[in-house]
């Protein structure tokens, strides 16, 4: 079974109630699981072979500010991460279509040129018609953890 650590990006809450409904699915898998939101460097990383990443959008397609720190640290820096691997959950609203999920985006990229390895699709949760984007979550990350 997998260490996972759930990366949460949040400005009002969303990304947050979406990692603290996937936790108890993936430990009743038998994936040992850590949710944080104060990741800043690859440090934090380090003892989580498997990430996940439930990332809300804010203003223009932004990273929310709470993940923002871990994000410029690895675009800058370009750790090593390929002994890691990670699936990714995106927050967004298609009513803005050009930085829909922008933040989930972001950092999917950011992790994909550090070297980790991406599991399965990208979910990308439209809040303008999905108003609880943990429901739609759950039924992603029952296929997500038969991958990892």
């Amino acid at each position: 079974m997998a260490s996972i650590l759930i990366l949460v990006g949040t400005e009002s809450g969303n990304a947050q109630m979406v990692a603290d409904a996937l936790k108890p699915v993936l430990e009743g898998a038998g994936h040992a699981v850590d949710v944080t939101d104060k990741a800043a460097t690859k440090a934090d990383l380090e003892a989580h072979e498997m990430l996940l990443v439930v990332c809300a959008t804010h203003g223009s397609g932004d990273i929310p500010t709470n993940i923002l720190p871990l994000a410029e640290t690895l675009e800058r820096e370009r750790p090593d991460l390929s002994a890691h691997r990670y699936g990714v959950i995106a927050l967004g609203d298609m009513t803005y279509q050009d930085t829909f999920c922008g933040g989930g985006k972001k950092v999917d990229k950011v992790l994909e040129l550090c070297g980790a390895k991406k599991v399965g699709a990208r979910l990308e949760v439209d809040a303008s018609s999905q108003p609880l984007p943990d429901e739609e979550a759950l039924t992603w990350v029952e296929s997500w953890k038969a991958l990892v």
